[in-house]
């Protein structure tokens, strides 16, 4: 059974992505509690608890769904910023972009990133991939607490 006290964070600018996304997850059972940030900046708020979540009570995600092309601040500075903060590296981060860029798989490994996973265009496809994200990660992956 997935554990549905793990926060999700979904990191994603595209308004039709995050709905795509919030439609998978709920299609495949997966009914975690889950935050949405629209840019990088509001991510690193979110994490870092600063700005308009710096009294923001809900405990940090289990798990990131990031996005890398970003306004405001790009996913692997996310990525950089949050494996350097003793508090968050070992929050598992899922990188689910379309970026065919060779150079951000790389440097998002080279970070520390868990998973790099392209967005599938096909509807079905991308809700079998979200299926596989949440299982893994919610269900079969061992968390540090």
């Amino acid at each position: 059974m997935i554990d549905q006290s793990i926060h999700i964070l979904l990191v994603e600018d595209n308004p039709d992505d995050v709905e795509l996304a919030l439609h998978a997850l709920k299609k495949n059972n997966i009914l975690n509690p889950i935050d949405v940030a629209r840019d990088g900046q509001e991510a690193l708020d979110y994490l870092l608890r600063e700005g308009k979540y710096a009294d923001y009570k809900a405990g940090m995600p289990g798990l990131i769904l990031l996005d890398l092309k970003l306004p405001k601040v790009d996913g692997i500075e996310i990525i950089r910023i949050i494996k350097g903060n003793e508090k968050l590296k070992r929050i598992p981060i899922v990188v689910l972009t379309s970026s065919k860029e060779e150079r951000d798989v790389v440097e998002s490994y080279n970070l520390g990133v868990n998973s790099y996973i392209r967005k599938p265009v096909d509807f079905d496809q991308f809700v079998d991939t979200v299926r596989h994200i949440g299982y893994y990660w919610l269900l079969i992956n061992e968390q540090a607490r």
